[in-house]
């Protein structure tokens, strides 16, 4: 009795993947297994930046809130804490907005922590 491959199901799959690789480079867009290992590296790659993208975007809230508490008198480390010890609810990414778009409310902001202990 002879193999059932079932062809329908191997080359969907195989097309999908083409597709996806679809603008790689080279052999890398059309042939089946240079593509389909491109293809599971793009997904790791992916998946890492992902990871990569929320440090990258906290160091960047960190350096902000940095720059805008130092005309005050105060460096992150002091004002992150005295913001925490004055029982604010605001995190990094909410600060650094505020001192790169509100100056006025994140001076007041300051202001309230400098009286913190």
């Amino acid at each position: 009795m002879p193999r059932s491959v079932n062809h329908v199901a191997s080359r969907n799959k195989r097309k999908k993947i083409l597709k996806q690789t679809k603008g790689y480079f080279l052999a890398r867009k059309n042939v089946w297994t240079v593509a389909k290992n491109a293809h599971e590296k793009a997904l790791e790659y992916a998946y890492t930046g992902r990871k990569l993208k929320k440090r990258d975007f906290r160091r960047l809230w960190i350096q902000r809130i940095n720059a805008a508490v130092r005309p005050y008198g105060l460096s992150y480390s002091v004002f992150m804490g005295k913001v925490h010890k004055a029982g604010l609810e605001l995190n990094r990414k909410v600060l650094a907005d505020l001192a790169m778009n509100n100056p006025d409310a994140f001076k007041k902001i300051v202001e309230q922590v400098k009286k913190v202990k």
